[in-house]
């Protein structure tokens, strides 16, 4: 029995239990073709945020279609070990107990990340089953699990033994509070309030001649090893071969000449810190300058602070700026926004820093993964995506992937006292690998190396590593699933991530781990913030499947959420899908609520709709199946709420519902619960809960049938004809309809339509369908002809190429409504006179805010449109 009211609390436990118990997420290789797609795996320690909603919403759309369209769908999930993340977590557990990551070691600490991981590891994943997300649970991965910590660790050394890999000192984004490098991807900029210092640095050799250098650091003026200009700077030729002195350090250091430096920025002069800017470390190595490292992991400053030593970096910042005006090199500060480098995990300020990291040479392996995007063979969705992609990877930098962390897989290289390094998977084969030039080292005097990999070096292994096809590259799982056919994600990953999982797949498997990337927009607010837990602005989403039901959530997500493009999410969105829902659930209960006789013929009026909503339905799947396969995911979910709502609910049900008290054909209802069916498979990879429970009292179900393993509807043709005429009936009755409100015709009493038409075929199929005009209209009389005159005071319309008219006469006081009509004129033009006289003022449009004159422009549109069509009215009253 269907309840009265749609309760999506009480569906959808009960259907994801069953689904669930059925197997109806299970895949196994089979003789189908198969539809796999991983998970971009959350952080184990994550809770669900909007982002996720969206990401695994459009991947479960994609699923779940699938699996209706015959493929062999597998939906693999897993969570990220995410080495900051978790550290940062059991680092500050562990602090409130009083205890210190560095007193209790390594392995204490291990096992303290172990049993977070274990206790808070599921929990997003559990969320995810509350919005629907039809994975195949037994699938589930954790990139520190055995197996996959073994590819990570084969494939490290794999890459060393190519060449690939290499230890030295480069600049990196330097965590101080972490205490460790962090990847491009971990730092998020934001517009602070700063100032622009001006330093004068004296010419060697001269009484007085400066020249003045804008930095917004500085306290690494006692690291810079050179100042440098453009070298066709007319105002600084005369410098070649000389040298500065650095302010406060009175080091010599040499002017250096290169086209990196913009003359018309600031002064045309740039003072190089090589140990402290990634670009001034590139001059520096290209110019052969010194280089200083003045800062501590901490962020504090070392002996080459001078007297500053020991002091925070942006303390230094103060009392340098200080000491440089005391000593007369400060000529000037100015304030300024700056974009400022934040670490994402600990939101301390990034600080470039060069340091001994183990870093992964790219250009090779960015070669094939390049020219798969732009051939085509991977596809891209939106295109615009494609050319930030070639850019990346055409300008593509070696890839830092060591992390000084303890959380995480750890970096398999060994060294002696002496710092020799051997690269390999365990103590022993060290061990074996250092007897060979040293017979007489023992386990003892090696150690591992302390750092872990970055996780973005377990996550680009993923499409291959779920399968087990580092493990054994020729297993079923791996042979049958991949290459997968579609990942979803977002464009800030397009590099970090995606652009690396292709390149492995390349390195690996020699082809593509995926046949297209879909790449959704950013989960904004309505000032068009980022959704984050800091700013406060972003809702629970399991509040709002409480509040609206996970269908609710899914659609309102979808609904703002085109390819590539930013969603300004509004919880009205969810509130849309919710009413949706209801409006779902109202109608087949409508239709369920017939009485049906075997032996009521079908009406004409619902032969028409029955034979219209048939070809309306084909064509709009054809039109929703082609946004499928152009990844328009909520333009698709556009087509098909209209379809329901406008279409099938509006129109076909008013048509063939029979009069009140009256039974309905057994034939129409027959066809009637046949499109409920077809919407309803339609609707389920968007709203599965509520499709399925509808879907269950369509007819007598067994408990182990379920609408997700039917047939996605093919399209069967249509008559375009038949929807012509239709569009046309549809547009008449809707002119109709607004004639009688706009003139105050009572809707009890009946109205004569006449209807003009010079297109003689037009004409009867006007005629054909009378009985149908006569049950969406309270006709008296129905005249449809091509030679028709205007009758005397008659209301009129057009509808396409038909002229409609109302004759008046006896339906409403035409001399009142004339009164009426002339008071209305005359109060619309007094409006219209204050109005036009604000915005013909100079100095209130000279200091009105915009929204202001806005909104009187508006007014001014819309009282002109109101008193034309009064004109137009009455004109024809007048006759």
């Amino acid at each position: 029995m269907l309840a009265k009211t749609f309760e999506p609390g009480s569906i959808e436990s009960k259907h994801y239990d069953r689904w669930t118990q059925l197997g109806c997420f299970s895949s196994v290789p089979d003789n189908r073709p198969a539809y796999g797609v991983v998970i971009p795996p959350p952080n184990v320690t994550g809770v669900l945020h909007m982002g996720h909603m969206l990401n695994n919403t459009i991947q479960d759309v994609l699923v779940r279609r699938a699996r209706m369209q015959g493929f062999n769908a597998c939906w693999v999930p897993g969570t990220d070990h995410a080495s900051i993340a978790t550290e940062a977590k059991v680092v500050h557990k562990l602090r409130e107990q009083g205890i210190s990551k560095g007193e209790i070691g390594r392995d204490a600490f291990l096992e303290h990340a172990w049993e977070w991981t274990h206790k808070h590891g599921g929990i997003i994943l559990e969320q995810l089953k509350r919005l629907g997300s039809s994975c195949d649970w037994n699938r589930t991965r954790f990139t520190m699990e055995d197996n996959l910590s073994d590819a990570v660790i084969d494939v490290f050394i794999d890459l060393h033994k190519k060449g690939h890999i290499y230890r030295g000192f480069r600049i990196v984004n330097w965590d101080p509070k972490a205490l460790t490098a962090v990847s491009d991807e971990e730092v998020i900029y934001k517009e602070v309030n700063a100032k622009l210092y001006y330093v004068g640095y004296k010419v060697e050799g001269t009484n007085d001649e400066w020249i003045t250098v804008a930095t917004t650091r500085p306290e690494t003026i006692p690291a810079d090893t050179g100042l440098c200009v453009h070298p066709e700077d007319e105002r600084y030729q005369h410098l070649a071969g000389k040298r500065v002195i650095v302010p406060l350090t009175q080091r010599s250091v040499p002017v250096i000449f290169d086209e990196y430096v913009e003359k018309e920025f600031g002064t045309g002069a740039l003072k190089v810190t090589p140990a402290h800017d990634t670009n001034d470390y590139e001059l520096g190595q290209k110019h052969k300058l010194e280089i200083i490292d003045m800062l501590n992991a901490d962020g504090t400053l070392n002996e080459h602070g001078g007297q500053w030593q020991g002091f925070d970096r942006f303390k230094a910042r103060k009392v340098m700026a200080q000491a440089l005006e005391e000593q007369g090199h400060l000529v000037k500060v100015e304030e300024m926004k700056s974009n400022v480098g934040y670490s994402e995990r600990t939101d301390e300020v990034i600080e470039p820093r060069l340091s001994l990291q183990w870093f992964c040479k790219m250009d090779t392996l960015a070669k094939p993964a390049l020219d798969a995007v732009i051939n085509g063979e991977i596809t891209i969705y939106p295109d615009k995506f494609k050319n930030t992609y070639r850019h990346w990877m055409e300008n593509i930098r070696d890839w830092c992937i060591s992390r000084q962390l303890w959380w995480g897989h750890r970096i398999p290289a060994w060294y002696t006292q002496n710092d020799e390094v051997v690269v390999a998977k365990t103590l022993e084969e060290a061990l074996v690998e250092f007897q060979k030039t040293n017979p007489k080292i023992q386990a003892s005097d090696i150690r591992q190396d302390e750092d872990v990999l970055d996780t973005w070096f377990s996550s680009w292994l993923w499409p291959i590593s779920v399968f087990d096809g580092f493990k054994d590259p020729k297993n079923a799982d791996i042979s049958y699933y991949y290459p997968t056919k579609v990942l979803v994600t977002a464009p800030e990953i397009l590099f970090f991530w995606v652009a690396r999982m292709v390149m492995a797949g390349y390195e690996w498997r020699g082809e593509k781990p995926f046949d297209a990337v879909y790449l959704h927009g950013i989960v904004r607010d309505k000032q068009g913030r980022k959704m984050s837990k800091s700013l406060g602005n972003s809702p629970d989403p399991l509040d709002l499947i409480t509040n609206y039901g996970a269908d609710g959530v899914r659609m309102g997500m979808l609904l703002s959420a085109p390819a590539g493009n930013d969603i300004l999410f509004d919880e009205a969105q969810c509130e849309q899908g919710r009413n949706f829902a209801n409006k779902i659930w109202n109608a087949f209960r409508l239709v369920k609520s017939w009485d049906i006789q075997k032996d009521t013929p079908m009406s004409p009026q619902a032969a028409f709709a029955a034979k219209w909503f048939e070809s309306h339905f084909n064509k709009e799947l054809e039109t929703i199946d082609d946004h499928f396969k152009n990844m328009r995911l909520s333009d698709a979910l556009m087509t098909l709420y209209k379809l329901f709502w406008d279409d099938f609910c509006s129109w076909y049900l008013e048509l063939v519902k029979p009069p009140f008290g009256e039974p309905m054909s057994a034939e129409t209802y027959e066809i009637t619960v046949a499109f409920f069916d077809k919407l309803l498979r339609v609707l389920h990879p968007f709203m599965p809960f509520i499709s399925e429970e509808l879907w269950m009292h369509v007819k007598e179900r067994n408990n182990d049938d379920t609408i997700m393993l039917e047939d996605w509807p093919k399209t069967q043709g249509y008559d375009q004809n038949i929807i012509d005429t239709f569009a046309l009936f549809s547009e008449i009755t809707a002119t109709v309809r607004a004639i009688r409100a706009e003139m105050q015709v009572n809707t009890s009493t009946a109205v004569s339509v006449m209807l003009k038409c010079d297109d003689h075929d037009l004409v009867a199929k006007l005629k054909e369908i009378e009985s149908v005009f006569r049950k969406t209209i309270k006709i008296d009389q129905f005249t449809v002809d091509t030679q028709l005159e205007a009758p005397q005071k008659a209301a009129s319309g057009l509808a396409g190429k038909v002229a409609i008219y109302i004759p008046l006469e006896g339906l409403i006081d035409v001399d009142k409504e004339m009164e009426r009509i002339d008071k209305e004129i005359a109060r619309l033009n007094g409006f219209l006179t204050s109005v036009n006289a604000k915005l013909s003022n100079e100095k209130f449009v000279a200091n009105a805010p915009e929204q202001v004159l806005y909104i009187e422009r508006q007014k001014l549109a819309d009282t002109t449109t109101k008193l034309e069509r009064l004109q137009e009215t009455r004109a024809q009253l007048l006759g």
